[in-house]
């Protein structure tokens, strides 16, 4: 039995989105375990209406591990809809995510905790965002996701160097006051900013992956991706500019 411990407010809460990612349960919380040793930390699945064995294998894990939670969704949801559900329910006021696909090295959390603690130092609100090195996708999901970075860039001004990259640490408080719309994953770095919050590029390993398959089409994920784009782009245009507030004394 794993004797890492359980509080109730644990130091940092993981979510990890899953829809059939059944083998690759046991080895991803294996690494996130490994990754932050013997530090209280609570684990949380979401499952968004997995049709194969992935629940089977998360009761199986949570069997020996008090610090696991599950949560699971009644229907296909999405993979924004399972984050905003397990932010939600995190206990711990600092958050990471990465995706349950096990291309996410868990133990680049380290880094990215790293360096949101030390810009907390000097602004409230603050999110690390991976930059995945030497991507293992295949050559068309590279493309499509160039293609998606260059419109962001240019219709958004979103300068961050990899936006959709699901490996990331930031305060729960910043994630509450996002606007939520569906997709909202591929575009938080923006959407932070947006919310005064300082954004930090973290580079980050890229694993191929080992089990199962790609729940995103490559032209799927461009056109899904343009509609929202539009959508962004009416919420940065209405953002409240240089505001500024004052609590009296």
């Amino acid at each position: 039995m794993n004797d890492l411990p359980e509080i109730s407010v644990p130091e940092i809460s993981v979510v990890v989105p899953v829809m059939n990612e059944a083998g690759n349960i046991q080895p991803l919380i294996v690494g996130i375990e490994a990754a932050f040793g013997k530090r209280a930390i609570e684990i949380i699945y979401v499952n968004d209406a997995s049709t194969d064995d992935t629940l089977a294998e998360l009761k199986a894990e949570k069997a020996t591990r008090p610090y696991l939670r599950i949560i699971t969704h009644s229907k296909r949801s999405g993979q924004s809809a399972a984050l905003r559900t397990g932010i939600f329910a995190a206990r711990s006021e600092r958050i990471a995510t990465l995706d349950g696909d096990g291309q996410n090295p868990p133990a680049d959390l380290v880094n990215l905790e790293k360096a949101w603690q030390q810009a907390k130092q000097d602004h409230d609100l603050v999110m690390a965002a991976g930059v995945r090195q030497r991507r293992q996708d295949n050559l068309g999901k590279q493309v499509a996701s160039r293609l998606a970075k260059r419109l962001r860039a240019w219709l958004l001004g979103d300068k961050h160097p990899d936006s959709g990259c699901g490996i990331k640490v930031f305060d729960r408080a910043l994630f509450l006051r996002m606007p939520y719309f569906n997709h909202i994953h591929r575009f938080m770095p923006i959407i932070a900013k947006r919310e005064g919050a300082e954004v930090l590029a973290v580079p980050v390993d890229h694993a191929a992956r080992q089990v199962g398959s790609s729940k995103y089409g490559n032209l799927d994920r461009l056109l899904v991706g343009i509609a929202d784009i539009r959508g962004v782009m009416w919420l940065m245009r209405r953002s409240p500019k240089n505001l500024e507030t004052h609590e009296l004394e």
